[in-house]
């Protein structure tokens, strides 16, 4: 293998866009997951509060 097909394939490799590609689409999928993941987390922490004041009054004469 001479130096210049070294160059000829690094020149490919860098030309390459879809690694690059694949990778912006797994970096947007783990940001929507993180996203829809503290969402669910806040609903049920509120789900949770009211839940307990409903049951406090509840059993509260």
């Amino acid at each position: 293998m001479n130096i210049l097909s070294c160059y000829a394939n690094a020149r490919a490799l860098i030309a390459d866009r879809r690694g690059v590609t694949a990778l912006e689409y797994g970096l947007i999928a783990a940001l929507i997951a993180v996203v829809i993941i503290g969402g669910v987390t806040a609903v049920g922490n509120n789900a949770a509060a009211v839940f307990t004041g409903v049951a406090t009054k509840l059993v509260a004469p």
